[in-house]
């Protein structure tokens, strides 16, 4: 989450508030592995906001992807 935070130039903890809400809301799935975290998303899912509900979580990611990225 600190390298998330550092990239994205928010605070460690709003990072975490971000991924309790997404996993809370089902866009998320958390699981613990050893001392770490493994964070799968379902991309499948909708986008939440109503005017962009037509959209998946996945084609919003697809627009962010960098080149050489799967």
């Amino acid at each position: 989450m600190r390298d998330v935070a550092d990239l994205v130039g928010i605070t460690e903890r709003a990072v975490q508030r971000i991924v309790n809400e997404l996993s809370e809301a089902g866009y998320l799935q958390v699981t613990k592995e050893g001392r770490r975290n493994i964070y799968e998303v379902h991309s499948e899912l909708p986008l939440r906001h109503p005017i962009e509900s037509h959209r998946s979580v996945g084609e919003l990611l697809g627009l962010l992807k960098t080149d050489g990225e799967a």
